[in-house]
């Protein structure tokens, strides 16, 4: 599995996750902040099931085959 999801993208990933995930410590204090687990593993793994499901690639890399 090639990676799908480039540098600057995984950047904005992990700040929106770590954003979402402190919500549930700090301000609002909902379970929804947990949601920010999605684009900050995201970010982690470099690959997004719903860009691959939609062709989309924001990684410079070629894919691999």
């Amino acid at each position: 599995m090639s990676l799908n999801v480039g540098t600057a993208d995984r950047i904005i990933r992990a700040i929106v996750g770590l954003v979402l995930i402190a919500l549930v410590f700090i301000g609002p204090q909902s379970a929804w902040g947990w949601i920010g687990i999605i684009p900050l593993a995201t970010a982690v793994a470099g690959r997004c099931p719903a860009y691959s499901l939609l062709g989309i690639r924001t990684c410079k890399e070629k894919p691999a085959r």
